[in-house]
């Protein structure tokens, strides 16, 4: 059974920075891709970024140029580094895991494996 655990959130200033971890715990052979979601206060959880088991990232409009996904395979972490931090950014970060069923990827990917999240919030 695969946990996700997320930490790194709390609250900065307009500009500021934060590093988001999820570590990954359980022996699961590998995941189709994995990915960072948000939600920000009245509405709907929206995908942030993701990445692939290939190393295939992308990113939600609003934050491309400010925030990259990374993974520690070794380390079985995901890392989501934020920079120039706006309050639009606050919301609960949560981590999620497409794992694959019967050696099968799905396309678009199922995440069914969610951490708790993690709360960050960005004061003006």
């Amino acid at each position: 059974q695969m946990q996700l655990v997320e930490s790194g959130g709390g609250s900065v200033q307009a500009g500021g920075s934060l590093k988001l971890s999820c570590t990954c715990a359980g022996w699961i052979f590998r995941t189709c891709a994995m990915a960072w979601f948000r939600q920000i206060p009245g509405q709907e959880r929206e995908l942030v970024s993701s990445i692939t088991e290939y190393g295939t990232t992308n990113y939600h409009d609003s934050v491309k140029g400010r925030f990259t996904i990374s993974q520690d395979n070794d380390k079985n972490t995901l890392y989501l580094q934020m920079v120039s931090l706006q309050t639009e950014d606050t919301a609960v970060y949560y981590c999620a895991a497409d794992v694959p069923k019967s050696d099968y990827c799905s396309d678009p990917p199922q995440f069914k494996y969610w951490g708790q999240g993690t709360q960050v919030t960005v004061s003006s």
